[in-house]
């Protein structure tokens, strides 16, 4: 009898701990997803601020006086008024009725679905002129999703920047896709040929150097390569952004402050 009692008072005492520990778990997520949600919102504004040439310093500063964030409508083609604040593409884009599913031959970056609200970000200068447009963008890698802000000069047409600040890609391989070194090949690229078609091309080796699109592929990771060039034909097409950068080319796009998230 008392090792059955005791087999039950262990079992007890395991029980009790579990709910516990589940108890403590749980109110610790509550209690800190606030700052969870504010370091998320913090690095998106961290990346946004280092592909606008605006420095590592200060981010939240720089991020409320020269970035006007906005969200666009892609299929409406102009801009939403809802706020950026609070939107999380990413969710959007596993909703039906905010997002749209693609096609294979519409989805050469492999993203499945896309969400039908896209933020665009516009930095300014110390004027309040235009300086770059940040467009997020993400494709399929080997063996992640790779997401990117592209910073694209006022013209509509010319890469400043790009970062890749999420992916899981394998380090020193396909991981270099955050190497600086690699990412500055992108500056001054053109994004569109002659006829208006996507141009950005990551060829194997390297890129011819009067190329005006071309960059260097990255060493041993072929298909990271061929996904960041997929990321681009899509985000540059019909799909994505080829419409909105159609209208800063032909100088239709109203870039009056708006909603900033």
């Amino acid at each position: 009898m008392a090792k059955r009692e005791s087999v039950g008072r262990t079992f007890a005492v395991i029980i009790v701990l579990c709910l516990v520990c589940s108890v403590v778990v749980s109110g610790a997520a509550v209690l800190l997803k606030p700052t969870q949600e504010l370091n998320k919102a913090l690095d998106v504004q961290t990346n946004i601020v280092q592909v606008a040439g605006l420095g590592r310093a200060n981010v939240a500063e720089n991020y409320k006086k020269y970035i006007d964030a906005r969200l666009w409508d892609i299929e409406k083609g102009e801009f939403s008024d809802k706020p950026v604040e609070g939107y999380d593409q990413r969710i959007a884009a596993k909703e039906e009725d905010t997002s749209i599913k693609l096609s294979p031959s519409e989805d050469p970056a492999g993203i499945r679905r896309r969400a039908n609200l896209v933020p665009i970000y516009m930095a300014k200068d110390e004027d309040g002129n235009l300086d770059s447009i940040i467009l997020p963008m993400h494709g399929q890698g080997l063996w992640s999703t790779m997401y990117a802000f592209v910073a694209v000069a006022p013209d509509g047409e010319t890469i400043k920047g790009i970062t890749y600040y999420d992916q899981g890609e394998t380090p020193g391989l396909g991981g270099e896709v955050e190497n600086p070194a690699w990412r500055a090949k992108f500056v001054g690229k053109k994004l569109y040929d002659e006829n208006g078609n996507p141009a950005i091309k990551v060829v194997k080796g390297e890129a011819p150097a009067d190329s005006a699109s071309s960059v260097d592929g990255l060493s041993g990771a072929t298909l990271t390569s061929k996904g960041v060039q997929q990321t681009f034909e899509f985000w540059l097409g019909e799909k994505g952004f080829g419409p909105f950068l159609t209208e800063v080319q032909e100088g239709k796009l109203e870039t009056g402050e708006r909603n900033n998230g």
